[in-house]
């Protein structure tokens, strides 16, 4: 057992040169990643030593905890952009958001301009405690707006993991999967570990997301993947080249 985690790979190594990062939070300030530019050069110079030169970041909204707007957001962004280090190598850099099904989503979906990764593609997120109460008529009501809604780290939510057939539930709605990375060297714990290997297994993951906060996240790209097999990893790691195009 020991040889054989011995001969896993580094998930650093299994990012290819040119990779799309989709979710990440990297606008000073904004939220609980970047807390100022200083943090955000080093973070994005850390990623692209990984292997990635286009990045979507993607600062949360969350009623009450960061009210951010599209407004705002956008002006953040610029106001970043203006003040990245110019030596750092980004082929694109972009912004989006992560958006927590909270109470007020659905106003905010009636009234306001979301900001997707691409097309009409919107990064969405639930609480860890337990799913909204009319989550399939949230998700009916996003494709209703002409959005299609991708869910943020599936593998997160613990009260799915008893209940897989809820995973083939959501997808079946209409909802895209993105696997954070870090689930696959136990970043977030064995069992979360195990449930994403278990959703890739089932080819139920669509796109996968750094969300990087911190320094933390960056080091942890230097842990083994404890996957059995990392050649699927390496296939949906691939299917991130859609935001290219």
């Amino acid at each position: 057992m020991i040889s054989l985690f011995k001969n896993k790979p580094k998930l650093r190594d299994l990012i290819p040169s040119n990779s799309v990062d989709i979710h990440s939070h990297l606008l000073p300030g904004i939220d609980d990643g970047s807390q100022n530019i200083e943090d955000t050069n080093f973070l994005i110079s850390k990623m692209n030593e990984i292997g990635f030169n286009s990045i979507i970041t993607t600062p949360h909204i969350i009623t009450n905890v960061w009210d951010n707007t599209e407004k705002s957001i956008k002006e953040k962004f610029d106001e970043t952009k203006t003040l990245l280090d110019k030596s750092l190598e980004l082929k694109n850099f972009n912004f989006a958001s992560e958006y927590m099904l909270d109470s007020h989503f659905i106003k905010r979906l009636e009234h306001e301009k979301l900001l997707t990764l691409k097309d009409n593609l919107i990064l969405i997120e639930m609480s860890y405690l337990s799913a909204p109460i009319q989550l399939y008529d949230i998700i009916f009501e996003i494709q209703l707006k002409g959005y299609r809604p991708i869910l943020a780290h599936p593998e997160r939510y613990l009260f799915y993991h008893t209940n897989f057939k809820e995973y083939e539930k959501l997808k079946n709605a209409g909802c895209f999967f993105q696997l954070n990375l870090l689930s696959t060297v136990d970043y977030y714990g064995k069992n979360i570990g195990k449930v994403a290997e278990k959703l890739l297994k089932n080819d139920l993951i669509d796109f996968v997301g750094s969300d990087i906060h911190h320094k933390n996240h960056i080091a942890s790209f230097d842990k083994k993947v404890t996957l059995k097999n990392s050649s699927i990893l390496e296939k949906v790691i691939q299917k991130n080249l859609f935001f290219l195009k």
